[in-house]
């Protein structure tokens, strides 16, 4: 059986910051593997900023294709609007049968977890593994020392996907923030150019 940890997110794009926090929870907890589950883009919210789900899906798997550890998963693409970690939980695990699925998150969303759709049964039927943010505001009392919920303490990465993106708009160099072949592929397809 093999303990993965799902890291959700649009990627827009993926950076070296995605790829820091995921390798060091393969590589400092009991995760076997993490993936990346890129959402798709809600048919009621079209951002221009937002890439095509397959483009982010693509950008994604060439972050990812030099670790064995790391995968990405377009399982969110096929199940039905608007995406909800319960029902995508569900789903994963019908699906990979014999795995442990944990979510991975920013302690930031600590905050508004309560909100999120049937909280109570992802925390009975699944672990979350918390990587700090510097944030404001405090996560309530009921998740502090909360048997299913991880603290780890992977380096704090303040870089944002909106930050390259403004970059990349504006003429900066965004390189050192982006894998190779991501900023590559980005370069090559003019994405973010104004």
């Amino acid at each position: 059986m093999k303990n993965i940890g799902l890291f959700f997110g649009s990627f827009n794009p993926i950076h070296v910051g995605h790829l820091i926090i995921a390798n060091h929870l393969v590589e400092y907890s009991d995760l076997d593997e993490v993936w990346f589950v890129v959402t798709p883009q809600s048919p009621f919210k079209k951002k221009k900023s937002l890439l095509d789900n397959h483009q982010r899906y693509e950008l994604a798997y060439l972050a990812t294709e030099n670790y064995d550890s790391l995968k990405v998963s377009n399982i969110e693409f096929g199940l039905p609007e608007p995406n909800y970690t319960i029902d995508t939980l569900a789903y994963i695990s019908e699906k990979y049968e014999g795995h442990q699925f944990s979510i991975i998150m920013g302690a930031d969303n600590l905050k508004s977890f309560h909100k999120w759709k049937n909280y109570e049964v992802i925390l009975e039927d699944h672990h979350v593994f918390t990587y700090p943010r510097i944030s404001e505001g405090k996560v309530p009392e009921q998740f502090d020392n909360h048997p299913k919920i991880t603290h780890v303490d992977a380096p704090i990465i303040e870089i944002s996907s909106t930050m390259i993106r403004k970059g990349i708009a504006n003429g900066k160099n965004v390189i050192p923030l982006l894998p190779e072949k991501v900023w590559q592929y980005i370069d090559e397809m003019n994405f973010y150019r104004k």
